[in-house]
């Protein structure tokens, strides 16, 4: 799967922001627009057991040009809640479902 970092028209958004996955899937998250971005998991949304350290990227570090990519595989089924540190503010926020 592949959720770009903001939208074609610049806007602070994941795109898809709401998707579902199988357990073992791959997520790529892609530099699209309106970047600096990165992605982090917010660790009160996520299924119990989950380190959400292990599936962030490092909160200091940013995707910068576009095309950057940060991949994480899921394996735990669940939900996860997903935020850009820069951005998370304007509403730049996503879901996905591990099915």
């Amino acid at each position: 799967a592949e959720v770009l970092l903001g939208s074609s028209d610049g806007g602070l958004a994941f795109v898809p922001s709401d998707l579902s996955i199988a357990s073992g899937e791959k997520i790529t998250f892609k530099n699209n627009a309106g970047f600096p971005h990165n992605d982090l998991f917010d660790k009160k949304e996520v299924p119990a057991g989950v380190d959400v350290t292990k599936i962030s990227m490092p909160e200091e570090d940013l995707l910068n040009a576009p095309g950057e990519e940060y991949s994480v595989t899921l394996t735990e089924k669940g939900t996860y809640k997903f935020y850009c540190a820069p951005h998370a503010g304007a509403g730049m926020v996503g879901k996905v479902t591990v099915n």
